[in-house]
């Protein structure tokens, strides 16, 4: 049985013009991951999934919906910590954060609406709309939509982490 997260239309649809031209003209013939690396603003992301080992995971046949934190999202936490998560000794702390920022399923933003949904490490996110901004766990929703062969990517303004 397959979970899907849902976020109302009305909503999203704000968030959705935010995506940039250039993003959003990604062909379908990329992975996500290499639409991640293709992008400066995720290159601290694209390091951790490295160190994590996910590279192959993530650019399998998916469906993904990940949500993905730009490198000012890893910024914002306390200094040391995306250095400390990218020791080879951390990589099952690093691999729980990152598996909970990724949806089975590709689930694009005019399929959302708010609620409980389980992510890939087995926990589950709350999905929320405030202010009309969509949010996951307190992160916001800043750009949508960003569609790879093998699932898509929701750019997110915080790193998220399981509880």
């Amino acid at each position: 049985m397959k979970k899907r997260c849902f976020l109302s239309l009305a909503s999203l649809a704000l968030v959705a013009g935010l995506a940039t031209p250039a993003l959003r003209a990604e062909p379908a013939s990329k992975t996500v991951v290499e639409i991640a690396a293709g992008a400066e603003d995720f290159s601290t992301l694209v390091a951790a999934v490295k160190a994590a080992g996910l590279v192959e995971t993530l650019s399998g046949d998916g469906p993904f919906t990940i949500f993905a934190p730009t490198n000012e999202a890893f910024a914002k936490l306390p200094e040391g910590t995306v250095e400390t998560l990218l020791k080879p000794e951390n990589k099952e702390k690093l691999t729980g954060i990152l598996t909970y920022h990724v949806v089975a399923g590709k689930v694009m933003a005019a399929d959302v609406k708010a609620g409980k949904v389980a992510t890939v490490n087995g926990k589950e996110a709350t999905i929320e709309v405030k202010d009309g901004a969509v949010m996951i766990d307190g992160a916001k929703v800043v750009k949508t939509d960003l569609v790879g062969k093998n699932g898509v990517i929701h750019v997110i303004d915080s790193v998220i982490l399981p509880e």
